[in-house]
């Protein structure tokens, strides 16, 4: 079998980060993320999920607005909004944007404007972020907002998270002051550009960041009804008085150890930007390897030796940074004919004993132990089973954040 390289997280994709000084009254508290999504690369829709915009881009034919709805997980007093250009090939003009609290379906109360630098307009390089200047807005935690982007230039292919699992709405034409929602007759399960909300409160003290693939990124669960595994850690940490941030960083069909052109670039090489560079993050949960070793990989299926050594690589990253690391074990896959061989089935059982057993993690979450079916351990329980045999429903999801401990993160 040929040799994975194992990308240094040195040669990670930096991001030029770009935004106004923020005013004297916000930079009393640290920012915290409390909310965010990892990007990557605009990907063709797939048959069995909603159309994505990501190639088209926005305003090919004219204006259009773009209205995304996200539910923060942790309270605010003042918040900024994070947009990226990172897979972009042009800059990415946006004319002007909103955030307000949402309504049912595309509806907003009282949308506030964004500025950036003091402007209106913003224009983002290809390869960068740009983060709005500070906006004074009480919510509570778990309170959906909607933003809202307007372009009037053709955008180019959007930098974008294609498994959302939560509508996003379009309109043609300037609809940025619709508060009711009618024009937004367009709908996708996919986030463009908006990849972070970061607050500050008097409450907010940290952030959890989970990292990984499609079972961090919530697949199967149902769409809309925020019932990923990090929605439902985040409502534990508030019912246990820990006003923590929490922050979904998987992807779909993402790799650790090698780019994918549909599924963005490697875990390793992303690590730093989607977890070790937000703002407030103190832990990470790691999940990640299922797609490295899955049978769909060959001829570049990876060795547990592989995968092991990745895992080490992000663990020392993230301890440089003085963040906590916990470590979840890889879930059953026997149930998915196209990830399961028997040889992939054993690399997973080595990654899983490694985890348990080195003490290289502060500490380890036994996801694998809970979900997996005890007449046959190699296979999802039923009940668990969102029914393709690897990724959880909302029942699935929401037992693994049962095993949490919050008093680890």
């Amino acid at each position: 079998m040929r040799k994975l390289a194992i990308p240094a997280l040195t040669a990670a994709l930096a991001l030029t980060l770009t935004a106004a000084p923020a005013p004297a009254h916000a930079t009393r508290r640290p920012w915290v993320t409390a909310w965010g999504n990892a990007a990557q690369p605009a990907t063709p829709s797939t048959p069995w999920y909603r159309p994505n915009w990501s190639q088209e881009g926005f305003a090919r034919q004219g204006p259009e607005t773009l209205r995304q709805i996200i539910r923060l997980t942790t309270g605010a007093t003042a918040m900024r909004v994070r947009l990226s250009n990172a897979y972009g090939t042009a800059p990415l003009t946006i004319d002007a944007a909103t955030i307000a609290q949402a309504g049912q379906g595309a509806a907003t109360h009282r949308p506030r404007a964004m500025t950036f630098a003091g402007q209106q307009r913003a224009v983002i390089p290809p390869g960068q972020e740009r983060l709005s200047d500070p906006i004074p807005l009480s919510v509570r935690p778990l309170d959906k907002l909607a933003v809202t982007l307007r372009f009037t230039n053709p955008t180019g292919p959007a930098t974008f998270h294609h498994f959302a699992q939560a509508a996003s709405y379009r309109a043609r034409g300037d609809h940025l002051a619709d508060t009711t929602g009618s024009a937004f007759t367009d709908t996708s399960n996919s986030w463009y550009y908006l990849t972070g909300v970061e607050v500050t409160s008097p409450r907010a003290t940290g952030t959890v960041a989970a990292f990984g693939d499609s079972l961090t990124d919530g697949v199967g669960s149902t769409v809309g009804a925020d019932n990923r595994y990090t929605d439902q850690l985040a409502e534990r940490l508030i019912a246990s008085g820990n006003p923590w941030g929490v922050v979904n960083a998987g992807i779909g069909g993402n790799r650790m150890l090698t780019d994918s052109p549909e599924y963005g670039t490697a875990g390793l090489t992303r690590f730093r930007r989607d977890v070790l560079e937000r703002p407030g993050v103190r832990t990470v949960i790691i999940m990640d390897g299922i797609n490295d070793l899955a049978e769909w990989n060959k001829p570049r299926q990876a060795t547990a030796r592989q995968i092991i050594d990745g895992h080490k690589e992000l663990i020392r990253a993230a301890h440089a940074r003085g963040i906590k690391v916990i470590g979840a074990t890889l879930m059953p896959i026997k149930g998915a004919a196209l990830a399961y061989s028997p040889a992939a089935d054993a690399v997973r059982d080595q990654v899983n004993h490694w985890i348990r057993t080195s003490g290289a993690y502060d500490h380890v979450v036994d996801f694998d132990a809970i979900v997996r079916r005890p007449a046959d351990p190699d296979s999802l329980r039923p009940e668990y089973d969102s029914g393709d045999g690897i990724h959880l429903n909302d029942d699935g999801y929401d037992v693994i954040a049962q095993a949490i401990d919050p008093h680890t993160l």
